[in-house]
């Protein structure tokens, strides 16, 4: 089983929206309960690309299985701070594949000058809830 962390690129689109759609569909995890329409999500997709903002995904044996970005915030006084987000199919839970979307991500946030990274969790989510923990949420 291979797996790579890369960078959004356009290639990834259709499997990063699979992704967000899976997940949304969930009904547990997102503040959405379906992905936006495909113009819509890939345009979001296209200004993170075209900015070079933090966005990196899993590859799995050649498919997207997940993807986390730590995204600017908005306002002036917060040109600081990012907002992470995460999403793992569920068959791609459990393994380690979020810790390392995580690393990624939060390196590129740093190295992009981001000083502060927050995310929302909610409380009957234990496995996100730990995982963030580990890398030093609270």
């Amino acid at each position: 089983m291979s797996l790579a962390i890369v960078a959004a690129a356009e290639s990834y689109f259709e499997g990063m929206r699979h992704v967000l759609d899976t997940v949304a569909r969930e009904k547990r995890y997102l503040a959405f309960l379906q992905a936006p329409p495909t113009e819509e999500t890939f345009a979001f997709y296209r200004n993170i690309v075209a900015n070079d903002l933090c966005q990196v995904v899993a590859i799995q044996d050649g498919v997207v299985v997940g993807w986390c970005d730590v995204l600017p915030t908005h306002g002036e006084a917060r040109a600081h701070v990012g907002t992470l987000g995460i999403a793992l199919l569920p068959h791609a839970r459990h393994c380690g594949i979020g810790a390392k979307l995580m690393e990624a991500a939060i390196s590129k946030a740093w190295a992009k000058g981001l000083s502060r990274i927050e995310l929302t969790v909610r409380t009957d989510n234990a496995n996100a809830k730990a995982l963030y923990e580990h890398f030093g949420g609270a």
